[in-house]
């Protein structure tokens, strides 16, 4: 499934304010060459940039995936040393894979990577496909990832659409709508504006211009080599554009945990199931406290529901706050006391008594990383009991 070279007489269509025109073909050849042009001597000097191996590509268009470059660039780094190769990453644990990733987020990304070169090495000898459609077939690949990937490591002639490039054709065009409501007309700007001769550095070009210069707030327009031809500019909207979907606001979810201590001075965790969100990954268990139970009541209830034991609750360790993509959350976490029953993985693929000592050598989620940061800092980092202590119930 190789997408077709588009010619140059092809035109795309850009709407204001109610009237709509198309953008003329001797736009289209100077939008390429001007943007090509400004690449040459702006361009980022971006790690990933020195390769032609698909590898290091792919992963760096993965970890880029939500994620500021200035973020990326050590965990890349990190990664290569680790996993130098498709083989490697093939042949190491989920749980090394995951604990390396600890702390970038979205850890899907790092499971369908995991997953996706165990694929490569089964099917097509260690080797990233070179075609679209194969591309496409790997977990967590999607249209734009496959066209960065390929263009870049081998310079085919596939479009891109990330976040940063939806907004620059957004303003280009002058859309009258949030992008979501038009992606096909949003990928036809792609499709007709990539330059079929040199498409490596056209996308990447598109990326910078997004990252450096069309960027989300206060845009540098007097920098950028699309000025003379985008519709935002001569509106003066490009604080406007691109449009936004209206949303509500994020669920607040209250949730009670519990880092139960048993009489070896072992701490209690579990692995969440590998779908949904940080599947794979360890955590201390708990739950949503339901409306008007106390955290002690939910920690309680939580514990017996997921794991069939009973624990005593104990002091406080910590609050914490954490946003997710679409909710977020509030932790109240307390020291707890393991009474009886043999723990059961009742709603989590494995649980494990651990040393604090040894509790990095698991990947856990951001959340509870400072849950471990909390019980490194605290003085008498143990079970006390409730009773001895000021009451924190409700």
């Amino acid at each position: 499934m190789e997408l077709k070279k588009l010619n140059q007489n092809q035109s795309i269509t850009r709407t204001s304010a109610g009237s709509s025109q198309s953008l003329p073909n001797f736009a289209i050849l100077d939008l390429r060459e001007s943007l090509l042009s400004w690449y040459a001597q702006e361009g980022r000097d971006l790690p990933w940039r020195h390769h032609r191996d698909p590898y290091p590509i792919w992963i760096s268009e993965v970890m880029l995936q939500q994620t500021q470059v200035k973020t990326v660039i050590p965990y890349y780094e990190r990664w290569l040393e680790r996993f130098g190769t498709i083989a490697s990453l093939a042949e190491s644990s989920q749980q090394d894979v995951l604990k390396l990733w600890q702390g970038l987020g979205y850890y899907a990304r790092a499971r369908n990577l995991h997953a996706g070169a165990q694929a490569i090495v089964h099917d097509y000898g260690g080797s990233f496909p070179m075609t679209l459609e194969a591309a496409l077939a790997l977990p967590g690949i999607g249209r734009t990832t496959a066209g960065g990937v390929l263009s870049a490591a081998f310079n085919l002639p596939l479009p891109i659409l990330d976040g940063n490039v939806k907004r620059i054709f957004a303003r280009l065009i002058g859309l009258q709508v949030p992008p979501a409501k038009a992606m096909k007309l949003l990928w036809q700007c792609s499709e007709v504006l990539l330059d079929p001769e040199n498409p490596r550095d056209f996308n990447q070009a598109l990326m910078d211009l997004g990252a450096t210069v069309c960027t989300p707030k206060a845009p540098e327009c007097s920098r950028c080599p699309w000025m003379a031809h985008c519709q935002a500019y001569h509106l003066q909207m490009q604080a406007d554009l691109p449009m936004r979907e209206t949303s509500s606001p994020l669920p607040h979810k209250l949730i009670g945990v519990a880092v139960i201590w048993n009489d070896r001075g072992e701490i209690l965790i579990d692995r969440r199931r590998q779908e949904g969100l940080l599947g794979g990954l360890w955590e201390f268990p708990g739950g949503k406290i339901e409306p008007g139970e106390t955290v002690s009541d939910c920690i309680h209830r939580e514990i017996r529901e997921e794991l069939a034991i009973a624990v005593e609750v104990g002091a406080k360790l910590i609050t914490l706050e954490h946003a997710y993509t679409h909710f977020r959350v509030t932790l109240t976490v307390h020291h707890c006391r393991h009474v009886s029953g043999e723990p059961q993985p009742l709603e989590s693929d494995e649980v494990r008594w651990v040393r604090l000592d040894e509790i990095d050598q698991f990947p856990f989620p951001k959340a509870n990383v400072k849950i471990i940061e909390a019980l490194r800092q605290s003085p008498n980092s143990s079970f006390q009991p409730l009773s001895k202590l000021p009451s924190d119930r409700g």
